[in-house]
């Protein structure tokens, strides 16, 4: 093992770079998946040093439940012992799992509540709340709905309300609730125009289509676990964006309208996210997202151009994400083997 075990702690430094450039050069769809599977294996990889460093640091300490075999001096001399270390890692880790636990809870918490503010609208794609803020998001579907029944009616107050407005249609309502669906509130519709509208719904609708908030969840525990991918979330959070307006001028065939879209909701809606989904629907750098879609499309590249800027910087932090998978995966198979062979049977 040696000093490798805690090389995955600082490698993430090394996608620094490449998050930066990725936002400027490269297409926002290839940007979001590189970025976002960096993250990740970055991430589990810091989080296994973790609980390496924990264990081994550890296991000498006074009361510990680990068999006594590992604590035997040869095992000492072969795995990197270091008690300060070993105690900083227990709270490091706690703190990990109880960050990364939260954002969990929290995520699951706003979908619900989302899809209880949609309980007896009309079952449409669109779904239009009467708001006096203006805003909009794409709310993801969910298995059985938040809150739901297994006969597929809410439960609670909401469900009284269900029940009351469409006694005829539960299972309207749960199929509702178990896709996704573009919300949007009347303050904002009441502010675009025809063109505009159009451009809005098709952008929420490319969110829905890809997927967008398991990147965006992913980064964010990515970040949870380790504060130096936070860069990354950032990035991916500003180029899922840019990949929904790249898709939506696509789509509507003016690149301009787009613009002029996403640059309205903001100023109407003064830039801030949507209250009912925040954390799932960050509008991202608002300028930065209309002066990109005033130029020229992005041209799509399966890995950027190796002689590059931006081709160099994915290579280094793909580099390092591979010492990190091999460095983790090494220390945690020698640390196996010699306390399997250090533990009596």
């Amino acid at each position: 093992m040696g000093v490798f075990v805690f090389l995955p702690l600082v490698l993430p430094l090394t996608a620094w770079p490449v998050a930066r450039l990725a936002e400027q050069h490269l297409h926002p769809r290839t940007a979001t998946r590189l970025l976002t599977v960096m993250a990740a294996v970055l991430a589990l990889c810091s989080t296994v040093c973790l609980g390496l460093v924990m264990v081994v640091g550890t296991a000498q300490l006074p009361g510990n439940p680990l068999p006594d075999g590992w604590s035997d001096p040869e095992v000492r001399a072969a795995v990197p012992y270091d008690e300060v270390v070993g105690k900083a890692a227990i709270p490091a880790l706690c703190a990990v799992l109880v960050a990364c636990c939260r954002t969990l809870w929290r995520h699951a918490r706003v979908r619900r509540q989302a899809h209880r503010a949609l309980i007896g609208l009309p079952d449409t794609e669109v779904a239009v709340l009467p708001d006096g803020a203006p805003y909009a998001y794409a709310l993801p579907g969910g298995r059985r709905g938040a809150g739901a029944q297994r006969d597929g009616t809410p439960r609670g107050a909401a469900g009284r309300r269900v029940r009351a407005a469409d006694r005829r249609r539960p299972a309207a309502a749960a199929r509702a609730l178990r896709r996704g669906r573009v919300v949007v509130t009347t303050a904002l519709l009441d502010r675009l125009r025809p063109a505009e509208r159009r451009a809005l719904f098709a952008h929420e609708r490319v969110h829905l289509a890809a997927r967008h908030d398991r990147f965006l969840l992913t980064v964010q525990l990515a970040a949870r676990a380790n504060p130096f991918l936070r860069p990354l979330h950032t990035a991916v959070t500003y180029t899922a964006e840019r990949w929904a307006d790249e898709e939506a001028a696509r789509e509507i065939g003016s690149r301009r309208t787009v613009a002029r879209a996403i640059g309205t909701a903001a100023l109407v809606s003064g830039g801030a996210p949507a209250p009912a989904f925040p954390g799932l629907a960050a509008p991202g750098p608002v300028p930065r997202r209309v002066a990109a879609l005033l130029g020229p499309a992005p041209v799509v590249h399966r890995w950027p151009p190796v002689f590059t800027s931006v081709g160099l910087a994915a290579w280094a932090a793909a580099a390092g994400t591979a010492v990190s998978a091999m460095s983790s995966a090494n220390s945690a198979v020698t640390m196996v083997l010699i306390l399997h062979a250090a533990t009596p049977l």
